[in-house]
C-alpha cells in the first residue's frame, strides 16, 4: 500500500522534527485546544478523528524504531556527547515495535471493557471515550512506559501468534466491508434512479461503473508490462488469476439466475470489488523484493530514502483512515449506526392523559416531541434539535449522540485493537535484515506481497458468495 514517489530529500523529516509533530499531536493541552477550534469537541466525528491521529502517531513512531536510526539522531544533535546505550529490542527493533503496539492495544482494550453497554451519550461513560483526553493520552503513555518492564520473551510470542491472528482478522473485517460498501453503493444508486428518476444519478452509476472498469483494465495492463517479464512466475500467475477471477464475478453477476433471486445486482458492485482487487494485486507485485528481477521500481532507486519515508507516511495513513471507517461501520458490524430511537409504549399510546407532573419544563417538552415524531408530526432529528437547544451552556458543543451513538464503542475500540496488531505484522513479518537501513520499508517482503494477493481472492469469495448465497439458500433470504 506503500506510495512510491520521487521527493526531494529534504521531505525527510529530521528526529526533533518527527519528536515535535508527535507531542504536538499527543499533548493533553493541544489535544484540548484543537478540539474546541473544531467546534465539535462532544461530536462523534471529532472522537474519531481524535483516536485514527492517536493510531497515526504510534505507527509512525513504530516504523521509526524499528531501526537506530532515531539513537543515532539523538546523539548526533547533542555532538556524540552523549552516547545512548539502548539494547535491540528494548528502544529499536522488531521488539520495540510490538511494545509500543502492545501498549495501544491494551489501551483500546480497556476503553473497550469500560465503554461495555453504552447507547447514548446520556450515559456517563460517554465522556470517556468523547472527552478527557488528558488523561487518555496519559494511560497510553504509562501503557507504554510498562511494556518496557515486560521481558522480551512475552513479545516474541505475542508477535509470533496473537499479533498475527488479530492482524488476519483485520484483513478480513476490511474485506468484508469492501464488499458490503459495494453493494450499498450500487443500491443506493438504484434506490435515487427508480424513486426520483435521476438522469444525474443514472449517470453517475454509469461513469463510475465504467471508470473501474477502465482502472482495472489500466492496472493490468501496466503490471503485464512491468512486473510480469521473463522468470517471474509468480506475478505472471497473480496477474493471470485476478483477471480470470475478475472476468468470472462480473459474468456472475449479470446472469439471468442471479438476476431473478437479487435484481439488484450488476456490474456496479463487481466493478467496485475488481478495482480494489487489481489494486491489492498491484500493490502485491510492486513492493516485492527484487531479489529475482521482477520489480523495476526498486532498481529505479533515485531518491530511495524519500520514497521509503512518504510510502510509510502514505501506508499508516491509509490504515488509520481505513480502521476508523471499519469501527464506525454499523451495516456490517450489525450496530445501529446514525440515530436511533425508541418507541413509545403501547399503553402511551393508547391515550395521551397525563397521569404524572413533569419534573421540569424541559421534560415536557421532551414528552412532547417524542409524541410528535412518534406520530409522524415531526423528523426524528428533531429530539437531536432539543437537546442542543436545551444545553444548559450555551457554549457547548453540539452533541448528536443525546439520543443514540453514532457507532458501538466498545466494537469500536476492538476493531482499533485489531489494527495495532497489523501495523506490528505489517512492520515485522519477515523483514530482511540487511535491506534495512535507516528507515525499513513497509511491505516490502514476499510475506506482506502474499497477503495483499491471497486478500483480493479473499474478496473475489465473498463477493461472489454474495451473489449466489440468496440461489443456494433461498429460504434464508426470503425467496
Amino acid at each position: 500500500m506503500g506510495a512510491l514517489l520521487s521527493l526531494p530529500l529534504l521531505a525527510v523529516p529530521s528526529a526533533g522534527g518527527l519528536l515535535t509533530f508527535a507531542a504536538s499531536c499527543c499533548g493533553a493541552a493541544t489535544c484540548s485546544a484543537v478540539c474546541s477550534a473544531c467546534g465539535k469537541c462532544q461530536g462523534s466525528t471529532a472522537t474519531r478523528i481524535a483516536y485514527a491521529l492517536i493510531l497515526l502517531v504510534n505507527s509512525i513512531l513504530s516504523w521509526i524504531v524499528l531501526t537506530p536510526w532515531a539513537i543515532k539522531k539523538l546523539e548526533h544533535i547533542t555532538l556524540d556527547y552523549i552516547k545512548i546505550e539502548c539494547p535491540e529490542g528494548l528502544c529499536f527493533g522488531v521488539l520495540a515495535v510490538h511494545r509500543l503496539n502492545f501498549a495501544l492495544g491494551a489501551f483500546h482494550a480497556v476503553l473497550a471493557v469500560i465503554l461495555l453497554g453504552v447507547r447514548s451519550s446520556r450515559d456517563g461513560r460517554a465522556a470517556i471515550q468523547n472527552g478527557f483526553w488528558g488523561p487518555k493520552i496519559i494511560g497510553w503513555l504509562g501503557f507504554i512506559v510498562l511494556t518496557f518492564f515486560i521481558p522480551n520473551e512475552f513479545f516474541k510470542v505475542w508477535g509470533t501468534y496473537f499479533a498475527l491472528a488479530g492482524a488476519m482478522l483485520f484483513l478480513l473485517l476490511g474485506l468484508l466491508l469492501l464488499v458490503d460498501l459495494a453493494h450499498t453503493w450500487a443500491e443506493y444508486c438504484l434506490e435515487k434512479i427508480e424513486f426520483h428518476d435521476s438522469k444525474a444519478w443514472r449517470g453517475v452509476l454509469i461513469g463510475s461503473t465504467l471508470g473501474m472498469y477502465i482502472g482495472s483494465i489500466a492496472m493490468t495492463v501496466v503490471m503485464y508490462i512491468f512486473f510480469a517479464g521473463s522468470g517471474c512466475s509468480m506475478n505472471q500467475a497473480s496477474i493471470t488469476i485476478n483477471l480470470l477471477v475478475l472476468l468470472g464475478v462480473s459474468i456472475i453477476s449479470v446472469h439471468p439466475t442471479i438476476q431473478d433471486y437479487n435484481p439488484q445486482a450488476g456490474l456496479a458492485q463487481s466493478a467496485m470489488v475488481a478495482v480494489y482487487c487489481t489494486y491489492l494485486t498491484m500493490s502485491a507485485v510492486s513492493m516485492e523484493p527484487d531479489d529475482r528481477h521482477c520489480n523495476p521500481l526498486i532498481r529505479a532507486r533515485g531518491t530511495r530514502t524519500a520514497s521509503v519515508v512518504i510510502g510509510a507516511i502514505v501506508t499508516m495513513l491509509t490504515i488509520a483512515y481505513t480502521t476508523t471507517r471499519a469501527a464506525t461501520q454499523g451495516v456490517a458490524m450489525g450496530s445501529k449506526g446514525g440515530n436511533s430511537y425508541s418507541q413509545l409504549g403501547s399503553e402511551d399510546a393508547e391515550h395521551t392523559l397525563v397521569t404524572q407532573q413533569p419534573h421540569s419544563r424541559k421534560d415536557m417538552r421532551a414528552d412532547a416531541l417524542r409524541a410528535a415524531v412518534e406520530s409522524g408530526s415531526l423528523p426524528a432529528s428533531a429530539l437531536d434539535e432539543s437537546d442542543d437547544d436545551d444545553s444548559d451552556d450555551g457554549h457547548r458543543a453540539k452533541d448528536d449522540e443525546r439520543a443514540s451513538t453514532q457507532y458501538n464503542y466498545s466494537l469500536f475500540h476492538v476493531i482499533f485493537l485489531l489494527a495495532t496488531a497489523w501495523v506490528a505484522t505489517l512492520l515485522t513479518m519477515n523483514l530482511p535484515s540487511e535491506q534495512v537501513g535507516d528507515f525499513a520499508p513497509v511491505g516490502r517482503t514476499y510475506w506482506a506481497s502474499w497477503v495483499k494477493i491471497v486478500s483480493a481472492w479473499v474478496c473475489y469469495a465473498m463477493y461472489a458468495w454474495s451473489l449466489v448465497a440468496p440461489v443456494v439458500l433461498p429460504d434464508r433470504f426470503g425467496h
